[in-house]
């Protein structure tokens, strides 16, 4: 058994499989909010089979993975493990200045991504969406070089932002248009239209730099929320850090 742990901005997601190799058998899945991951012994996680093998990634500060591997000691006998991003890894070479600075969920999202795009046939430049507290967009080469990407606020952050930082805002959240006529529509649209005219110049981006049209592949809890807005062909996958972890750990294994 393989646990894999995702640990985000505001939630803990985490899934169970009969082995850790991409495709393998899930057992068992959920998610729950960071201040109630102290209840996981006693909930989701007690009736679960002891898995062998850990590996999560976390943006959240190393007092929360400890408060993870507290509630994985009172059920298992099992070591924790977290993936950081490094200079390579499952086939991707990392591009960015200082390799170890890039956020770990960035770096097995590009991992995941890159190995399912390669199962389909042959390679191609990619790009790779994150949409959930913040936005990330990064650009992947054919080769499976990580060329750079983008960071940007989430939905729920421009809007606090604008709400704190100009008066009259406080206004319910309103729909997607092309052209708003109340403030609660303009907001929402102004918000995930920047987002996908980020994704839309990285596009632009990639297709110069690689002279190939690349794929494009979005994951996070706020990526449904982007599908009508998009202009450019892409592919919602929910589990993309879990398939990150898969590999890597199949990797691993192997080496």
């Amino acid at each position: 058994m393989f646990l894999a742990i995702d640990v985000g901005n505001t939630r803990l997601k985490w899934a169970l499989y009969a082995q850790a190799v991409p495709g393998a058998a899930l057992h068992g899945h959920g998610a729950e909010f960071l201040e109630n991951i102290d209840r996981l012994a006693d909930g989701d996680w007690a009736g679960l089979p002891p898995p062998t093998r850990m590996l999560g990634c976390a943006v959240a500060a190393d007092a929360v993975k400890r408060r993870v591997e507290t509630q994985m000691e009172e059920l298992w006998d099992v070591a924790p493990q977290w993936v950081h991003a490094s200079s390579a890894e499952a086939g991707l070479v990392n591009g960015y200045d200082h390799p170890t600075r890039l956020g770990a969920d960035r770096w097995v999202a590009m991992i995941g991504a890159w190995h399912r795009l390669r199962a389909r046939g042959p390679a191609r430049p990619l790009v790779v969406v994150m949409v959930g507290t913040a936005v990330t967009v990064e650009a992947i080469d054919a080769h499976g070089h990580f060329l750079g990407g983008l960071i940007l606020p989430g939905h729920g952050i421009m809007l606090r932002a604008l709400e704190s930082g100009t008066a009259g805002l406080h206004v319910p959240t309103g729909e997607v248009r092309e052209f708003p006529t109340n403030t609660s529509d303009a907001l929402t649209s102004g918000g995930t239209y920047a987002i996908a005219g980020a994704v839309e110049r990285m596009v632009q981006h990639v297709r110069r730099r690689c002279g190939a049209e690349p794929a494009c592949i979005m994951t996070g809890g706020a990526g449904w929320k982007m599908a009508p807005a998009m202009s450019v062909p892409f592919e919602l996958v929910d589990s993309l850090i879990f398939d990150g972890l898969l590999e890597i750990a199949r990797h691993r294994a192997a080496a």
